[in-house]
Formats: C-alpha cells, sequence, structure tokens
C-alpha cells in the first residue's frame, strides 16, 4: 500500500473517509504557501494536493485561476514546487500529492520529475488532463520510482474508460463530481453518488469525489458512499480573505464533517 492508500485505509477503517485539500503553491506566496498547507493538516486534513501554477489551467474554476496567476506574477517557477512539497514533509507527515497539468511534466523530463518529486517526499501526482491511454511515459516512471497516479472519472466516461482509469490509478481514482470547471456550489451534483457505484462495479477500491465540495455537510454527504473529500477552492478563499488563520478554521470546520453521521 502506498502512503496515501494507508491514510485511506485507516480513515475507512475508523468509519470515516479522508479529508483531501487543495491548494496551489506559491499562493500568496512560497512560504504561506507552506505555512497553509502545514495549518491545513494540523487542523484535520488527511491528504494534501498542491497545484502547480500553469499559464493555461483551462479546468480550474476563477478562485483558482485568479490564485494561480497571483502566484506566477510574484515569479513562481516549477522548481519550488518540489522546494515546497520537502518543506512540508519535513513538518508534517500526511501524504502530498502534486496536482498538475501535463505539458509542465513534459517541459521538465518525465523521469526528471518523477525523481525530484520523489527526493522532495512527494507521494504522486494527479493529472487532470492526462488519460491512461496516452500516459505511457507517466506509467513506467511512477512504476519505476513508486509514486501514486491519480486519474480522474468524469459522469460522462463511459464504462472502458472507468475501467481503465481504476486499472492504471495508484491512490486513489478522482471521482469529478460536476461536469465542468472547479468552484464551490451549494450542492454537491447528485451524479457523484451513482459515478462511484460505477468505479465500485469498475474494481475501485479507494474513490474520492472533488469539484464543489464547501461545507461540512457536504463532506460527510460525500462520505456516506465515497472514500474521500476532496475542496479546493472554498479554502482558496480563505486563505485569500482572511490568510493562515482563516484557513485553518476553515479546514477544522470541514474536517467536522468527517465526524458527522449522514442519514
Amino acid at each position: 500500500m502506498s502512503a496515501v492508500e494507508k491514510v485511506i485505509a485507516a480513515r475507512r477503517a475508523a468509519g470515516s473517509g479522508a479529508l483531501i485539500a487543495y491548494l496551489p503553491v506559491g499562493f500568496p506566496d512560497l512560504k504561506t504557501s507552506v505555512d497553509a498547507a502545514v495549518a491545513l493538516v494540523e487542523n484535520g486534513v488527511d491528504i494534501l494536493e498542491l497545484g502547480l501554477p500553469y499559464s493555461d489551467p483551462v479546468m480550474d474554476g476563477a478562485v483558482i485561476q485568479k490564485a494561480t496567476q497571483t502566484a506566477l506574477a510574484n515569479g513562481f517557477k516549477l522548481a519550488h514546487g518540489f522546494e515546497a512539497v520537502a518543506a512540508i514533509t519535513a513538518r508534517v507527515d500526511a501524504p502530498v500529492l502534486v496536482m498538475t497539468y501535463w505539458n509542465p511534466v513534459l517541459q521538465y523530463g518525465v523521469d526528471t520529475f518523477a525523481d525530484d518529486l520523489l527526493a522532495a517526499g512527494g507521494a504522486g501526482l494527479i493529472t487532470p488532463d492526462l488519460v491512461p491511454d496516452e500516459a505511457a511515459a507517466w506509467l513506467a516512471a511512477s512504476d519505476r520510482v513508486g509514486l501514486d497516479r491519480v486519474f480522474l472519472a468524469a459522469p460522462s466516461s463511459t464504462d472502458a474508460r472507468l475501467r481503465q482509469s481504476v486499472e492504471k490509478s495508484r491512490g486513489f481514482v478522482y471521482a469529478v463530481s460536476t461536469m465542468g470547471i472547479t468552484g464551490a456550489r451549494g450542492d454537491v451534483d447528485s451524479a457523484a453518488r451513482g459515478l462511484v457505484a460505477r468505479l465500485r462495479d469498475a474494481g475501485a477500491t479507494s474513490t474520492c469525489v472533488g469539484l464543489g465540495i464547501s461545507s461540512a455537510a457536504q463532506v460527510s454527504e460525500v462520505l456516506a458512499y465515497a472514500d474521500g473529500a476532496i475542496v479546493g477552492s472554498a479554502l482558496v478563499t480563505a486563505l485569500a480573505e482572511g490568510g493562515v488563520p482563516a484557513l485553518a478554521r476553515a479546514a477544522a470546520a470541514l474536517a467536522a464533517g468527517t465526524r458527522l453521521t449522514t442519514s
């Protein structure tokens, strides 16, 4: 079992599920982004998802796009991502997954990226725009160094595509609860429940749901049928509006959702 799989299994054995939190590296600056990630873990987050700012974030909503543009304007470079992972893993034990579009990895060099992420203490990659049948280089590199690889599954995915995502993912399968871009929503799509069921039928043992989760009640709702709940925009908003203290309060509030009983 990978570190991510162990955390999810432990949370499941405890009768709950994992809380996974996304933040972009370098927002509002590199040091604060590291402190923010540490604060998330100290306030109940089980697994970290660190986004690498990218100039063409086609799948990110307005909140995350604005944050990543700020990071880029402040001089974020890809190497800063590895620095952040190393700094975070030196302070907390939670697994750190990096979320990145595929082009930066290609430009950096797939094997070099894998080696540097492993050396920094990273657990693996979430690759939103990379599908398994186009991921041969990453499959080989991640197998060589033992990193997790998290592929996305959407309600529109065919059964064949879901089976492929399940077969090639390691750590968990990322179930996209809504079609379109990221962003907090008032209701988590009911399509998520059906998608998780389809992924289970395809053989998935760990499925986490993201896109649109913004409250403890929604965390609890998702964990009634999935293994993890992924929160992004709501946390980025808290950091943007109130700094690390506000982010810590938001994380603690969301973590309460892992302890609620859903009827």
